[in-house]
Order: structure tokens, then sequence, then C-alpha cells
């Protein structure tokens, strides 16, 4: 946690009300997100109790389960889950859009929609992960003994969850992730987990401050678990007897009691499902109302180009994703990780200067002023041309993280690039940086009026995003056995990272 979070907790505690933490929003809304609240039965690993799907406050399916041990109910209950959440996406998947060629690409589709799925919490993408992973390998496509709809659910539930955990990327968000990025409360980072108490420091009601909302919210009569997990307490007085008694009129051939008691369990679970499922949509109109950051378009295209390729993928007769990365795709997939977090957290700076703000304190970005400037220096190429690299010098009382080399930008001239040449300390806690402008200083010719700031100028820089170049790994072909090479069967690949290259 940065120096300016914990004093925006501080301010939020003393306050009595949640502080922001963020100016723009960093992920993007689609106007028709589908929101999935979903329960599960306590001490089973993937035993579906009830959900609450859909794409509007007032159009939500009731989905419940009166006996979740029952392997045939919970086939049933992934069927139905299915017919709500796979027409969703397929109507996506058919709004394609033509992008033009670029230099050395040919023409391409792209969907030019993708579905957004919104959650309570962590808690339910790790949830959905595990649902995936148990469903996406039940029986062949051609097989009359599964669903084939439950298997495809499957496939896309590991897929969503598995760009959940890409920074930035927009298909699947846990809203208290969301709101905890934007707002900090005076509770821990752990507490932040629970929806109730997060919305309860956001917006606490009238007449009660964020600490007495949020232990307010802590009663689970009032405010049930955002799920997946249930209250104890309602597992032991309500879902329990009714489940004990429902299969006893069943065994006793009671038709009428087994009626009864299966709509009193939908009652029960319903009543634990609607407090969180209003609280997902005040959520999300929180949200709403922060201006959204210009680069979000750029990473929800990305996040359509996925959606596009594993549409591909799927349409083409393609394997489902794999129990397990074999060592060349775990590291190709570490790679790409460790480039999205570097862009995300890059990009948030430019986009936010509440983040550029930030990363000043934790020594990843520096402000100044400019004392010295060169706007006319011309060198020499290694093919002997005369091209124009400008230099200026910034005095700054920030500390100096910034390595010789480094490629930096300034979110008032995104484009201009500029390289880290020479850091001097000039007395204590004052350091002079001259850096050298490498791209959007024009040429000698025609020089870029506004490439070099002025002197006295105030200026600030962090890190340039583009600088996280993809890493190179060997072909499959060139791998070798004892990594899973050629011998290895083919398994699933991200078509996406083919067609974008």
């Amino acid at each position: 946690m940065s120096s300016l979070a914990a004093l925006a907790r501080l301010h939020a505690t003393r306050q009595g009300r949640a502080e922001r933490l963020r100016q723009v929003r960093h992920h993007h809304l689609v106007d028709e997100p589908l929101v999935l609240v979903i329960l599960t039965m306590a001490g089973e690993a993937a035993a579906p109790l009830a959900c609450m799907v859909g794409t509007g406050r007032r159009q939500s399916t009731l989905l419940t389960v009166t006996q979740p041990r029952n392997r045939d109910q919970r086939r049933a209950f992934y069927a139905q889950l299915a017919a709500v959440i796979l027409p969703h996406i397929r109507r996506r998947e058919n709004t394609l859009q033509q992008l033009p060629a670029r230099p050395g690409k040919p023409p391409r589709q792209r969907c030019a929609d993708a579905p957004q799925i919104i959650v309570a919490n962590h808690a339910t993408v790790d949830y959905l992960s595990l649902v995936g992973r148990s469903i996406r390998f039940q029986g062949p496509p051609n097989t009359t003994e599964t669903d084939p709809s439950i298997a495809l659910l499957g496939r896309w539930l590991t897929f969503f969850a598995e760009r959940a955990e890409y920074p930035g990327s927009s298909m699947l968000l846990p809203l208290t992730a969301q709101l905890a990025a934007h707002w900090a409360t005076g509770q821990s980072i752990l507490e932040d987990e629970s929806l109730s108490k997060l919305l309860a420091w956001i917006e606490p009601p009238a007449g009660l401050t964020g600490v007495q909302a949020a232990l307010r919210s802590e009663n689970p009569v009032l405010f049930p678990p955002a799920g997946p997990a249930t209250d104890p307490t309602f597992d032991a007085v309500e879902l329990e007897p009714r489940m004990i008694t429902h299969q006893q009129a069943l065994a006793s051939g009671d038709h009428l009691t087994a009626a009864r008691t299966a709509t009193e369990l939908q009652d029960a679970l319903a009543s634990q499902l609607r407090p969180t499922w209003n609280q997902v949509w005040d959520g999300l109109a929180l949200l709403r109302a922060i201006p959204q950051a210009a680069r979000s378009v750029r990473r929800w295209e990305d996040d359509r180009d996925h959606f596009t390729s594993h549409s591909l993928h799927i349409t083409r007769g393609g394997a489902p994703q794999p129990v397990h990365d074999q060592a060349v795709d775990a590291a190709r997939r570490l790679a790409r990780l460790e480039r999205a977090i570097h862009m995300f957290e890059d990009e948030q700076a430019l986009d936010d200067p509440f983040v550029l703000a930030e990363r000043r304190t934790v020594g990843t970005a520096f402000a100044g002023v400019v004392v010295a400037r060169e706007p006319d220096r011309q060198v020499t190429s290694a093919k002997g041309r005369r091209i124009l690299r400008p230099r200026f010098t910034i005095r700054t009382e920030d500390p100096p993280p910034i390595a010789r080399d480094q490629d930096l930008v300034d979110p008032e001239r995104p484009r201009t690039i500029v390289r880290v040449r020479e850091v001097l300390p000039e007395q204590q806690d004052m350091h002079l940086i001259t850096v050298e402008v490498t791209a959007g200083m024009g040429s000698v010719s025609r020089p870029a009026a506004d490439a070099v700031p002025e002197l006295d100028e105030l200026v600030c820089y962090t890190a340039w995003p583009s600088q996280w170049g993809a890493a190179e790994f060997p072909s499959r072909e060139q791998t070798p056995w004892t990594h899973t090479g050629p011998s290895a069967p083919q398994t699933f690949t991200d078509l996406s990272e083919a067609e974008q290259t």
C-alpha cells in the first residue's frame, strides 16, 4: 500500500466516509452486463445451491437446487444456467465488424461487442473457475449422455476466469475489487471483500457514518453474505431442515409436502440472493458515474480480440482448455500476465492524475521544473545522417528512481517519448535528470514545436507503457521432449496471439 493510499484510509476514518482513490474508471462497462450472484453448499467443492442471473435489476432468473449432492440435479442446474448464459454469449458472437488491413497484416474480423459478467467478489470468480474446470470435460459433444451445452458452458466459464487474471481485462469483474480500487475505506483490505460493508462506507445511509453503517451490515439477517458461501446460521436453521423435510417427503411419496417444501426452499434461497443482487446493481451505478479512462477503450478491444479468438477456436472444433498447462505454454502465459501488469499500471498513470501522484510517492514517477534545454541538438546516426535529438534537464525534489536509458512519457505530451541519459545529485533531496527526446520530436527540417518543454515549465514523467515487449519462446518443434515437445498432443492455444502479430 502506498503512502497516499494509507493517507486516504486515514481521511476516510476521520470523516466517516470513503475517500476517492481514482479520478477516472479504468475498466470498461458495457450497457448490458450479465450479473451473476451464486451460492454453493457448504462442504461441497462445486455443488451449486442457487443463483440469480440476468441483465437488469428487474430482469433476473432464479435457479435453485433442492439437493446439491444429487448429481442429476446438479447437471439440470448447469443446463438451466447454460440456457441463460450461452444465448447471451452467442448474440455477441454474431455481431462482427471488419477491421482494415494494417502494414504487414491482412484485414480481419472482430466481434463488435463482447459479453461482460459482473460478480460480487473474488471468491465468486474462483468458484466459477472451479465450476468451469469440473464441467468442461463432461462428455464429447456428439454423445447423449450429457447435455453438450454443459461442457460448452464450462469452457466459457474457464475462459472468463482466465481473462479475469489479466489486469485491465473487463470480461469478468468482481465488484468489490472495482469499488476498492476507486475508494479508500476506513477498514482493512480483507474487510473490503465484503460488498455490503464496502458500500456502507461509500454511501452510508442518512444519519450514519461509514463505521456505523459497516457495523450494521454485519447482521447476516439484513445483509446475507454475497456468496458463494452461505451464512452458517442460515444453513443450520433454515436450509438443512427444509432439505431434510423435502427428502423425507420424496422418499415417502408425499408429493404435496415435497412440492410445498421445494417452494419454501426456493423462497429462502431467494431471500439470501436478492439483497446481494440489488447491491451489485447499486455498485455498478456508482462506477458508471465515474468517467471512463481513455486507454480502457484499447484494453476492451483487446478483450474483444480474445473473445473472438476463443469463439473461433470452439467453432473450429478446438479442444477444451487443459487441466494443466505444459511447460512452454505456462511460460508464455506467465509472460503475458507480467506484460499485462506493467502495461495496466503504466497506462493508469497516464490516464489518472491520482495514480500518477501515487507513483511519485513510491518512486516510479517524478515531477520537476525544466532548468535547461537544447531543442535544436543534433547527432550523427550510425548511417552518417544528421538527426534531431533534443535534450533538456529537470530539477526534481522527488526520489530519482528512474534508471538510465529508461523510456518515459509525460501525460501532457503522450506522443513524445524521452529517455533518461543522466541523473546527478544537486543538493540534499534535489536531483538533476537529463533526458533526450527519442520519439515525437519531428525531423531536422521540420521539428515539432512542443516536443521540448519551456524553461521553468513544470513537467511530470512516468514509464512509457510500450517499453514492455512480448517475450520470445521456442516453437513446439524446437521444444525438447523433457518439456513436452513434438511428441506431446496438441493442446488449447490462444489464437489471438497469432492473429494480432
